[in-house]
Order: structure tokens, then C-alpha cells, then sequence
């Protein structure tokens, strides 16, 4: 994998498959980026560069912990552009890594030509998804086998007296096969502090963040999953409406990973916004 160095010398490593016009990717997790694969075939349309944020991946541990913190790693997007010699560039977040990707807009409206947000987590701007949300979007699966122990387990969550996150994971995928259960087990975080730094005080500022994304200037998309309840739709609706120019689709039948649950039809949503 090839590498570049950080502001603060930490050695970064990033991923490249595909031809085309590059577009960089921001994992979420913060977790190894290899859970992205070539987000559904998109790699046939674009050049997917692909961050392995730091602490994650083939990418080095910091020597300051709280560089984890994701306003700060703001700064390890702009020098991976730097370091690729574009001037403006295509911009794809999937999860926490659109918390990353939105504040990168924010910072550096300039440098980003499109804005693709993939069911995103919305922390950045302050948006929040409510339980009786997550409880009415968990209600749609009521049918399938696994339904009665996941919602169990998410109302436990929900109210605070559950911590059995591992059982709500079918809640997140359009489809409870053999291909979720196996890329669940593999996109799972590595790095417990890099996960519990991420939304460190201070990295987050969703007043500021809004103000800067109503004068953007880039068209974005925000995909959301049918069925994701990180990211419900009607939340994602509500994230969408902080830009002027955003475009929401809906991807029937999907969770949280919209590529692993119709592959085809991801990539051709966003190759088209893209192109």
C-alpha cells in the first residue's frame, strides 16, 4: 500500500483500486478501511482512494493519541490531497468517516468538487436520531427469524439497560446471510481508543459546521439505507436539508451497508451523482 506523512509525521497508508477520475473515501469505524472493499463495483467507474485513518489499517499509531480526535484529523484528509496533487477532488464518507468528510468540507469548501455522504453519522452537524425512531424503523423486520433477540437486545440498548450490541448487527444489513454475517465480523474496529477519541470533546462544533455547509457550494448526495438504524432515512432527510444544493436517495431494501445489500444498484446511485 503506498503511504504518505501527516503534519505531525505519522506515517499514513491508503488504498487504490480502479480507473478513472479519483474520488478519496473516508472509512467509518474509525476501522480498517478494507471493510469498503471496492464499494460495490464502484471501482469500475472512478479511482477509489481510500484512507486507512490513523491507528487503523496499515496506517501508524500517532505518538499523540488525541490527533484521533475528528476535527483533528481534518488535517490527514487535506494532506492526502496534497500529496495526490489535486486541486479539487471528489469526496466519499461512509458512517462516522461522513463526520469526517463533512468537516472537511467546512474547512475546505475550495478543494471539493462533489460531496458523497453514505449513510452517514451526523454528529458533526448536531443532527440526532431518537429511540422511538430507531424502535419503529426496527418494527419493519418483524419478520425475519432473528427479529425477537435483536429487538430485545435494542430495547435494552435503548433504554439503557442493555449493552449487547453484537445482537442488534442484523438490524444493520438489508440481508442476515452468510456475506453480512462475514463482513461484520471483518469491518469490526481494531482500535478501541481510536474509536472512543473520535467524538473526544472538541471535535465537534455542529454550529459552526452548519453555518460553513449553508454557503457550500458543492453538490452532495446522502444516501441512506431503507432499513439502517444508524442512519434512518427521515434523519438523513433532516442532515440533507442543511445544504443548498443536496440530493437524498433511498436505498430500498439496504442497511447500513448499502453496497454489501445490492451492489449494482449502489454503484450505479453514486457513479451517476459522481459523474
Amino acid at each position: 500500500m503506498p503511504t504518505f506523512t501527516a503534519s505531525d509525521g505519522t506515517r499514513l497508508a491508503y488504498r487504490v483500486q480502479g480507473d478513472g477520475d479519483p474520488v478519496l473515501c473516508i472509512p467509518g469505524g474509525p476501522a480498517d478501511s478494507a471493510y469498503l472493499g471496492d464499494l460495490g463495483g464502484l471501482s469500475a467507474h472512478r479511482s477509489l482512494i481510500t484512507l486507512d485513518l490513523r491507528g487503523t489499517g496499515r496506517s501508524a499509531v500517532p505518538e499523540d493519541t488525541s490527533s484521533y480526535r475528528c476535527d483533528r484529523l481534518v488535517d490527514d484528509v487535506e494532506a492526502l490531497r496534497a500529496h495526490l496533487g489535486l486541486a479539487r477532488t471528489d469526496l466519499l464518507g461512509h458512517s462516522a468517516g461522513a463526520n469526517l468528510a463533512t468537516q472537511y468540507a467546512a474547512r475546505h469548501p475550495r478543494t471539493v468538487r462533489k460531496l458523497a455522504l453514505i449513510t452517514p453519522g451526523m454528529r458533526a452537524v448536531g443532527v440526532d436520531v431518537s429511540g422511538e425512531t430507531r424502535r419503529e424503523l426496527a418494527r419493519l423486520r418483524s419478520g425475519e427469524p432473528w427479529y425477537p433477540a435483536a429487538f430485545a437486545a435494542l430495547e435494552a440498548i435503548t433504554d439503557g439497560a442493555g449493552s449487547d450490541w453484537d445482537a442488534i448487527d442484523p438490524f444493520f444489513y438489508g440481508r442476515w446471510d452468510a456475506a453480512a454475517r462475514q463482513h461484520q465480523a471483518a469491518g469490526r474496529p481494531r482500535n478501541r481508543e481510536a474509536v472512543a477519541l473520535f467524538g473526544a470533546e472538541g471535535a465537534f462544533d455542529p454550529q459552526a459546521t452548519r453555518a460553513a455547509l449553508a454557503a457550500c457550494g458543492a453538490p452532495v448526495l446522502l444516501l441512506a439505507g431503507e432499513f439502517d438504524l444508524n442512519s434512518p432515512p427521515e434523519t438523513v432527510a433532516e442532515f440533507a436539508a442543511l445544504f443548498p444544493a443536496a440530493t437524498l436517495l433511498v436505498q430500498p431494501e439496504a442497511g447500513h451497508y448499502p453496497w454489501v445489500d445490492d451492489a449494482d444498484r449502489f454503484a450505479a446511485a453514486v457513479a451517476a451523482f459522481l459523474e
